[in-house]
């Protein structure tokens, strides 16, 4: 099955399913891909500091709605917090938590395509993560005629029959149209905060709008960061951040880094984990190792009651046969590398795909210990190597906003951590990353 330059360039190189895929178009409008989390609601409390809500939003990226509701509320955006980054081109559901924020206030906020319900008062905050999971409803549009709901059976078989699909981190976690997260991550570990920098806001990418490739084709020729700023839209806010930063101290491009929001610049050095990672689940399944069973060596993490313990257990000859049990009950799963300072390595043929990937890289465990921005430092840990998925069905219809083609909506829900479209990608095998 050929995969898509661009899935390459973050370390996806591999289809669990050799099924043949149904093609589609993902996002033919936002309504399209339905997200809702399954939250952990903070206990109510009558006069409690933080107001907690329900944000339904289409087409808005998380960062940026923050953004707009703290200008909104007249607070600083480190007053509202959230449990997990959503898509923008979708409809989102999250919890938010606001500090300091009366309900009325709240409730009278109005913003394009932006629902704010289920208001109430709390002592605690959401956090970062405190999530379960995710409920999608998707449709994909687009479909030959001919197409069959066999054909997506056949697929769903499969991943059936391995209890889960390749938990690769989805392109989004790098960037769609712009996938360079990981190269920023990647040049803060090697202490190059210049170039770290300027990949962020120069680095043109032919597959991004014209104006902003110009833009940034002229500013990584000419680093005239005080024309960049007043010629850059306001949609790039962050660069314009860090520009704005630039102008006052040249040179400082530490703390340019620093005027981003502390959740998007530490998802610069988690990308780069990400796609190590998703480099050595693609190795493990081209050598025809098995994703839903242990080898001896293979490092696996406890399920308890659905969720992925942080606690790792060494498959030995002497414990092989209960692991695999316990593997194929949902309570067990086989992980992977997450890299960094204190990260503990698979041993046999794991160990070696794991070493492989990381000697290549010429990455040490010190590059993520980061004196010069201490948050972004990050010990490591390990990840399930297969994504559970959950009431998983379909319905096949016409595709009532194409003529002559059909349509599947795909029902299903997921563990936190896994992303849709890393089963979506199973099922379509598609062409064209624009199809995601």
């Amino acid at each position: 099955m050929k995969v898509l330059k661009i899935e390459k360039k973050v370390g996806i190189e591999a289809f669990l399913t050799d099924s043949p895929g149904m093609g589609g178009k993902l996002r033919f409008q936002p309504e399209d891909f339905l997200v809702k989390e399954v939250s952990e609601f903070p206990e109510k409390v009558k006069d409690g500091k933080y107001t907690i809500a329900e944000v339904t939003s289409t087409n808005w990226e998380t960062n940026n709605l923050v953004n707009e509701l703290s200008d909104r509320l007249h607070i600083s955006r480190q007053r509202i917090s959230f449990a997990g980054t959503k898509d923008k081109r979708a409809k989102t559901t999250q919890l938010m938590s606001f500090y300091d924020v009366s309900k009325d206030d709240l409730s009278e906020i109005h913003l394009t395509k932006v629902e704010i319900s289920n208001i109430y008062n709390a002592n605690k905050s959401v956090r970062l993560g405190a999530l379960l999971g995710n409920k999608f409803e998707i449709i994909i549009r687009d479909l030959e005629k001919k197409t069959r709901l066999n054909d997506v059976k056949k697929t769903s078989k499969i991943i059936e029959k391995n209890k889960g699909f390749p938990n690769y981190f989805g392109i989004q976690r790098f960037g769609i149209i712009r996938p360079i997260t990981h190269e920023v991550g990647r040049f803060i570990l090697r202490g190059d905060f210049k170039k770290a920098v300027m990949t962020y806001i120069a680095n043109p990418l032919k597959e991004e709008a014209k104006e902003s490739y110009l833009l940034r084709k002229k500013l990584e020729k000419t680093k005239d960061f005080k024309d960049a700023f007043k010629n850059y839209p306001d949609k790039l806010n962050f660069e314009k951040a860090i520009i704005n930063k630039l102008i006052q101290e040249p040179e400082n491009y530490i703390d340019s880094l620093k005027e981003l929001p502390k959740n998007l610049l530490t998802m610069f050095i988690y990308a780069y984990q990400s796609y190590l990672f998703n480099k050595i689940l693609s190795e493990r399944i081209k050598t025809k190792i098995p994703l839903n069973k242990a080898l001896v060596g293979d490092i696996i993490l406890p399920v308890k009651k659905g969720l992925i313990e942080n606690r790792n257990i060494l498959v030995k000859k002497n414990n092989l046969e209960i692991v695999n049990k316990q593997i194929s009950k949902g309570k067990a799963a086989v992980s992977g590398i997450l890299f960094g300072s204190e990260s503990v390595f698979s041993k046999g043929e794991m160990g070696e795909i794991e070493h492989k990937i990381i000697e290549k890289e010429k990455i040490d465990p010190r590059d993520f210990i980061i004196p010069e921005i201490p948050r972004l430092s990050s010990a490591g840990s390990r990840r399930a190597l297969l994504a559970p998925v959950k009431n998983l069905d379909f319905d096949l219809f016409d595709d009532d906003l194409n003529t002559n083609k059909k349509a599947v909506k795909i029902r299903f829900e997921l563990q936190k951590g896994s992303y849709a479209t890393s089963l979506l990608r199973e099922f379509m095998k598609a062409e064209d990353i624009k199809n995601y």
